[in-house]
Order: C-alpha cells, then structure tokens, then sequence
C-alpha cells in the first residue's frame, strides 16, 4: 500500500514507514477467572521475541526470590499491584506490538464477573476476539456471557484457545468435546467464524510455533492464525457519507473545520451534503487531515474510517455532537427506542428510573420506560423480569428528553451504541445497543421535517450585533434555591444597562407562570423547561441582546445541551456558589422548610440532586463575596471578552 501524499512518511527511516503501513488488528482476551488469559498473552510476547531484557531479567529475579524456575508470564499484562496480588486481571490491559505482518493492539480483559464492564468496554473496539477456554473445565457460563457480549458489541471474528492441555495430559478427546460444546454455542448466537487451538500459555505449545506434544492437530500456531486472518467485519460501512462532528478546529483565524471520524461512505471536495440536525445544506469546500508532522494535508477523497478535517462552502450552525451527510441521506431523530443493555451496577434497574445517556458527544436525560425481559445465559432466550440485576444483559425501551440521530447497531454500529450514566454518581452503569428506533414516531418525524425549511435572514446575528455596538450571548446563572441567582442576575443587568447595552433578563419563577407553566417538577419536566428556555434565549442572542437567566438548572446534561445551542464563546455559564445550609438559613421563599416537611418533592438539593458546574466560566461565592463584588467579577469577565472594548466605559 503506498502512503497518501503529504502524509510526513518521506522523512522516517524504512523501518517506521513499513511498520506504519502495516495492516492493525485489535483483539482482546477473555473467558472465567485464572483460564490463564495474561500469561497466553504475556508467553505469546515472550516467544515472540517481543520482550525487552530488562523485563525478562526482572521476571526472572521476580520468580528466584519465589523459589521458582518458571518466570510469571501473565506479569508482562498486569499492571497493577492489586492485580498481582491476587493473581487474576482487574482492569483492561492494552499492549501494543507488531510482527513482521501486522500491527497489534490486544485488550486483556478481566474475567470475573464483577468486572463484566470492564470486559465490555475491551471488546467495544475489538476486530477479534480470543476466547479461553480450562481444559479442564470446559466451557463456562462466564465464557457463554463473554461470547454474547462481544457478538452483542459486534466482534464476528473469535479463536477459542483451549488452554492448559498440558494439565490434561495433551488429550485429543478432551479438546474435541469441548470444541463440540462451544460449537452448540456458535450455533445459539450464529457465530461463523470460528477456529479452535489446543494451547498450553504456561509451556508455549501452540501459541508461538505448532508444538511436537500435540502430534494430532495439523492447524496454525495462535501467533500465526493472528498474522493470516482475514477479519470479517459485521458493517463495512453504512453507505452514505456519515460523519460525526467530535470538534470545530481553528486552526487560523480565517480556518473553521470540523473534525471526525467518518463512520460510513465516502466524500469527496465539492459534495453536497446536510448538517443533522439542524437539516442545513452546505458543500465541502475541502478535506484535510493531519501528517505526522502535526501538518495540515488537502485531500481529494476520505472514506470510512479515516479521521479528518472538512470546510464548508459557508457559515452554517454546526457544532460538537452534529453531524454531517450527504444530501440525500435519510437519518431520522429519535425520541424513543428500544435497546439491548448491558447493566453493570449492584443498584437494579428499574423501570421508571432516569438516568443519563451519553451518545457520541451527547449527553441527554433518559427514562427507562419498560424492561422486556433479561438474557438466560443457558439458553440465551429472553425471559421476563421486573429489573436488571447486575451483569445481567437486558431488553428495555428507553425515552430521551430530546431527540437524537440513532441508528440499528446492526446496521451502522458507530451511530448505534451509548452508555448509560447514574445522575448522581456520575459512574458509568450500563452500555447499550440500539436495536430498534420507534417506527411510528420516526415515519412521523420525518414526514413533519420534509415539509419544515429553516429560513435564513439576510441580516445575520453579526449585523444585529454591530448595530448596537456590542457583542451578544447569553450569561447563564445557574444554583441552588436561594443562592442569590435572581439578585445577581438583576444586578448585572442594570450594570450592562449603565453601559449601554441591550438586554433581557429570564428569571426561572416567571418563566414558569407563563411560557413554560404547563411544567412540573419532575426530572423530565425540568430538562424540557430548560430546552425551551434555551431555545428562546438563543434566539434573543440572535437578535443581539445580552441574555441573563438565572434558573436552578441542577442536571449538567441539560446545561450542556443549552451551551450547544450556542456559538462558541456566546455561552457564559456562572455558576453562583453558596452552601446548602446557607441557602436554607436564607431561605426567601420559605421553599426549604417546606421540603423538609415533606410538603414539596423533587426539591433541589433535599430530595434531588444538583450537579455543580465542572467548568464553569465564572464562579462566584454569595456566601463570601458580596454583590458588588460578584457583579465586578462578572463585568470583568465580559469585558474582556467583548469584541467591542472601544465601546466599553
């Protein structure tokens, strides 16, 4: 394969470019506890000749202080102390090596059932997966759980090592009946390409070179099926040109790309293509993407999975999280779907529950609205229950607060999978296949947006702006109940008034008793009251006035949804910072002792959460710092960030 031009190979010594130009296979490892998966991987690397001195020295130092003469291969994978302690795997193990045929990246995943998640996020990126199999013990519910999972995740490529032979005395007969059980397996899950080996990881038969000790197997060394396998990918590619934006590049003041990895199809400079969602039409005005050299090289065509840098013929609202398409692709959003879920947390899942889900660069508030039943590992048939449990691998249909462009993970897998986060840990509990999207709201989606038009103005938001003589963007104030958002949100205002700029103040209590009165207190009743209140402050930005809200806003997911409404540097999120104990004392509205009496619910900070802001623009503390002094800082901030400082006193 010869390198594309530009791509900063020409000055590598011969060695690095061939290596760079080598085809990469990622695969990971699992199976139960102690079926000896680090040191399979640890003695394949040692064989190999893949070892440095250094470490083999210290594995044989490790091993004469122990009193043995055998050195501890599966130490060259664990890394962690816990982990040599205890003799089994925690974490996900990555190595990178290469042979003189391929390059590698192996995941050794854990195999306990505590650390099901852990396997789960290995075999998300995995092209193969290599099964291990005691055999001695045969094949195992942990080995059945770890097959579906990496079919679930999309993995169509499995080797399964049956390993320790040499502790069965080299048995064909033992091989071929474990063989004939995983075969039942394979025909359960409708897994085709499959091959066996009769390893031993502890004395390297098999592994490396084809072993004298068993004389009855005629295949490939496991080192050498790697090397020679042609993977077979479950989705080449989707077909349309699809590409997810993960950032806007600025490379130069007058450069504006989108950066990506194409997750289908290909494009080409002068293609017409649709923002989703917003369903703006634009053409590629060119394709980059990065050398070596940390250099920017024009491209004539990319194509799936390549990662790189588009321009667009014209300024169009795209931001992180959006997408790019041809023209003519057909990507309907989504409010509801129904989704293959793996459930990682000791605490069930219930229906009713809201949760966090992050898809791609989103992170939206979803609602479990029905668990369809739970994965019987033994006959891997759904059956009914009211909960998943942990490890347990579950159907459910889950509900979002906005709509999302999903895909079947059968279909197109990179616009297919998401996980799921608890709202107040913050941990990730759960990962997730699309399976379905709802049919009837999706036909009715895209029938409504095909007679929508979004109507561009000729005057732009920009010219608004120049009118007044000063910048426009919404400063967002978010706290708990008597923080001091509303007295400094006013404060503000008249301090932007004394210089004259335009502005509107939304305050959370009066928007409730007009726009949004139709609104409760629930967790979803809050994220829509906070999209509708986004959508109307990014349009007044538009008509270049300076938005202040000040709104409780407690759900991080919801202020990052409103901030990509948003322009970069057109969202300024203040986050007014003052105990929950000093907020109760003050209590204004009496709101806190009527929590506390069981006279409210779902109030902030009592019986629900509030998610302080990581990063916030500006943060002030009302327990400390007076109003003045928080209206300075405030002021301060904008000022410098105004493009209009020769109008500024």
């Amino acid at each position: 394969m010869q390198p594309r031009n530009n791509t900063g190979y020409e000055g590598l010594p011969a060695l690095l470019r061939n290596r760079a130009e080598r085809d990469l296979l990622r695969f990971i490892t699992c199976g139960s506890v102690d079926d000896g998966k680090s040191t399979l991987l640890g003695r394949m690397l040692y064989d190999a000749s893949l070892v440095f001195e250094d470490q083999i020295e210290e594995l044989q130092s490790e091993a004469h202080r122990k009193g043995s003469s055998q050195i501890d291969y599966s130490a060259l994978l664990d890394g962690l102390q816990s982990e040599r302690d205890q003799g089994i795997t925690i974490d996900v193990a990555y190595r990178y090596f290469s042979t003189e045929h391929r390059n590698y990246i192996i995941a050794d995943c854990p195999g306990h059932e505590q650390y099901t998640r852990n396997m789960a996020t290995g075999a998300s990126t995995a092209d193969l997966a290599v099964i291990l199999v005691d055999a001695r013990k045969g094949v195992l519910p942990q080995t059945r759980r770890h097959s579906y999972i990496c079919k679930l995740l999309g993995v169509r490529n499995f080797a399964v090592a049956i390993n320790k032979m040499d502790l069965v005395e080299y048995s064909e007969e033992i091989f071929h009946s474990i063989v004939q059980d995983y075969d039942s397996v394979c025909r359960e899950l409708n897994l085709s390409n499959v091959n066996y080996f009769p390893v031993s990881a502890l004395k390297g038969d098999n592994i490396v070179s084809q072993s004298a000790s068993t004389p009855w197997y005629n295949g490939k060394s496991l080192l050498g099926f790697l090397d020679s396998v042609e993977i077979t990918h479950a989705v080449q590619s989707f077909g349309s040109f699809i590409l997810p934006v993960q950032r806007v590049v600025r490379a130069a003041p007058d450069f504006r790309g989108y950066a990506g990895n194409i997750a289908s199809g290909s494009v080409r400079a002068g293609d017409e293509i649709t923002v989703l969602p917003s369903l703006e039409k634009a053409s590629i005005e060119s394709i980059v993407e990065m050398t070596l050299h940390g250099e920017l090289a024009s491209l004539e065509e990319a194509v799936y999975p390549d990662s790189v840098i588009v321009t667009l013929d014209r300024d169009v609202d795209l931001g992180r999280g959006d997408f790019l398409a041809h023209r003519n692709t057909d990507l309907p959003s989504t409010e509801s779907f129904q989704a293959e879920l793996v459930w990682m947390s000791t605490r069930p899942l219930n229906p009713g529950d809201e949760v966090l889900l992050k898809f791609r660069e989103r992170i939206t508030s979803a609602r479990v609205e029905a668990i369809s039943g739970r994965l019987n590992l033994e006959t891997f048939l759904s059956e009914p229950t009211d909960a998943l449990q942990v490890n347990d691998i579950g159907s459910c249909t889950l509900r979002l607060s906005r709509a999302l462009v999903m895909q079947q993970y059968s279909e197109l897998p990179e616009l297919g999978q998401f996980i799921v986060i608890d709202r107040m840990t913050e941990m990730t509990v759960g990962a997730g296949m699309v399976r379905e999207t709802a049919a009837s709201e999706t036909k009715q989606f895209r029938a409504e947006r095909n007679n929508l038009t979004w109507h561009g103005s000729s005057v732009t938001g920009q010219m608004r702006s120049d009118l007044k003589k000063h910048e426009a963007f919404c400063i967002w104030l978010t706290g708990l109940s008597g923080s001091g958002k509303s007295t400094l949100a006013n404060a503000i205002e008249m301090e932007l008034h004394k210089m004259g700029w335009h502005t509107m103040l939304l305050d959370g209590d009066n928007v409730r008793q007009g726009l949004n009165r139709d609104l409760g207190m629930t967790a979803a009743d809050r994220t829509e009251n906070i999209r509708r209140i986004g959508e109307v402050a990014r349009l007044m930005v538009d008509a270049g006035l300076v938005v202040i809200t000040a709104f409780i806003s407690p759900f991080r997911a919801d202020r990052q949804r409103v901030r990509e409404l948003f322009p970069d540097r057109k969202f300024i999120e203040v986050f007014v910072d003052a105990p929950l104990e000093v907020c109760s004392e003050r209590d204004p509205k009496g709101l806190y002792k009527k929590a506390k009496a069981g006279q409210i619910r779902d109030f902030t900070g009592i019986d629900s959460p509030y998610e302080q802001p990581l990063e916030p623009e500006i943060h002030v503390a009302t327990d400390r710092n007076s109003i003045a002094d928080s209206v300075r800082q405030a002021k301060e901030f904008i000022v410098n960030r105004s493009d209009y400082p020769d109008k500024i006193e």
